[in-house]
């Protein structure tokens, strides 16, 4: 069953509230905060880049404040071990029994702050969690949040101490983007009310961790015409002929994109998808997964150069009002 256009006007308004909750922490950057929320509910996880103090932890404490969700932090360094991100199991002598405890990875929203600072090994220990959204201690399973949302940070890789991440964990992120510093407005703004630490102990919850399930649900049977499907795919192709690229876009990638753009669509009150909704996610989905010819990286090549090249070669199809 389709979603229906009265379905897609509430479901707009809603994510509308969210964002204006979100914003009231999180100031000047609702483009950000509407990208989040998107991931969220594709659902998947988003990866951002970007230097300290730029608000990281407020946009994740607030989005679990705004959902009535839980939110951790995690400070990734190059002695955290996995058993601190995932959890460990510590023989109780009392019960003569062994126990579980659970690491931060169990609340609604995860930040990885500095994600790329932690060794490979540990890096690692997120990608079952981050796929499948549990996590395996001494051959047990143990679920995590539902919703689960990883929000994490990483320094520019010029940085000392980061260690690039491996192309098959950036995949398992829905995007990647960037808050980056506040504008002139914002940052007075910020700037009067900085007696106050943290601006998202202040929110109140719209709504229930049960609703964005539910949103969830609903956003997954927006409409999407064939000939939409056929523009998403010869994208795709054309990421992995491009002579610049030595690897393009998987399948994967172009799942994650047909997610994200049904909750975009419903985000913009349409109970049907039109090519400007790729045309909108397919950077902050796509870039991060490309890897480029060294040759072209060298000669000043971006994946973003590579993108916009695609988008102006290949024609998106008429679009027309979906009646499903």
């Amino acid at each position: 069953m389709s979603m229906t256009p009265e379905q897609a006007r509430w479901f707009a308004d809603t994510f509308d509230k969210l964002v204006q909750s979100v914003g009231q922490a999180v100031l000047g950057k609702n483009e950000v905060v509407r990208l989040v929320l998107t991931a969220m509910m594709a659902p998947g996880h988003v990866l951002l880049e970007d230097a300290p103090g730029t608000g990281k932890t407020s946009l994740a404490r607030s989005i679990a404040a705004t959902v009535q969700g839980t939110s951790t932090r995690v400070q990734f360094t190059p002695d955290l071990l996995p058993s601190d991100v995932t959890g460990v199991t510590i023989y109780d002598q009392n019960t003569k029994s062994f126990e579980f405890h659970k690491g931060p990875v169990f609340a609604n929203i995860v930040l990885a702050d500095e994600i790329n600072r932690a060794s490979p090994k540990t890096q690692s220990a997120m990608l079952e969690v981050m796929e499948e959204g549990r996590v395996t201690v001494d051959g047990v399973t143990h679920e995590v949040g539902d919703p689960f949302l990883v929000i994490a940070t990483q320094n520019p890789i010029e940085q000392a101490g980061t260690y690039r991440l491996p192309e098959a964990q950036l995949d398992r992120f829905l995007m990647k983007t960037s808050l980056g510093y506040p504008d002139h407005a914002s940052s007075v703004q910020i700037l009067q009310g900085s007696a106050l630490r943290d601006r998202s102990s202040q929110l109140s919850p719209r709504i229930s961790l049960q609703a964005v399930n539910d949103m969830t649900e609903l956003a997954s049977t927006v409409h999407v015409d064939p000939a939409v499907l056929e523009y998403v795919s010869r994208l795709m192709e054309e990421t992995r002929l491009a002579p610049e690229v030595r690897v393009g876009v998987s399948i994967r990638g172009a799942i994650a994109l047909m997610r994200a753009v049904k909750v975009w669509a419903a985000v913009n009150g349409r109970h049907y998808v039109i090519p400007d909704d790729v045309k909108h996610l397919v950077e902050p989905v796509w870039l991060h997964r490309f890897v480029l010819d060294p040759e072209a990286e060298f000669a000043g090549t971006t994946a973003q150069t590579v993108m916009t090249k695609i988008l102006s070669e290949v024609a998106p199809p008429q679009a027309r009002q979906q009646s499903a």
